[in-house]
């Protein structure tokens, strides 16, 4: 397919904010008030439930495809909203580099200190996705 049929620009790069943070929890807190009984009830009736699995094109240290668009510059860098379905529910973030490359990071506390939104720990991710 050619490049250029493409949208050069897409709204699914969004900063990772305390609000992002926050919807994740939800999320995750949603998922554990599920029912127990209901899971049982599908097995006991032979309904496989749907495993997401994380997208073969989004993983770490892998280049972000074109289909994605075009980052903007001022995205470089910077914690962005996980686009992956498979991390909908799971705290983590990714960072992708000048070069495209995907960086993904959990949301916990590092060293039980730093926050993901920490000045020092924002240094320490530029660091690292540095190429």
């Amino acid at each position: 397919m050619d490049r250029w049929c493409w949208p050069s620009e897409t709204y699914s790069f969004r900063l990772f904010t305390p609000e992002s943070l926050a919807a994740i929890e939800q999320r995750i807190a949603e998922k554990k008030k599920e029912p127990d009984k209901e899971k049982e009830k599908n097995k006991d009736q032979g309904v496989e439930e749907e495993q997401l699995n994380p997208q073969l094109d989004l993983k770490i240290c892998k280049k972000l495809p074109s289909l994605y668009g075009d980052i903007p510059a001022e995205l470089i860098g910077e914690p962005l909203e996980d686009f992956d379905p498979y991390y909908s529910d799971h705290k983590t973030f990714m960072v992708i580099n000048k070069k495209r490359t995907i960086f993904r990071f959990t949301a916990t506390r590092a060293l039980c200190i730093f926050g993901p939104f920490n000045p020092v720990r924002k240094a320490a991710i530029k660091i690292l996705i540095n190429s």
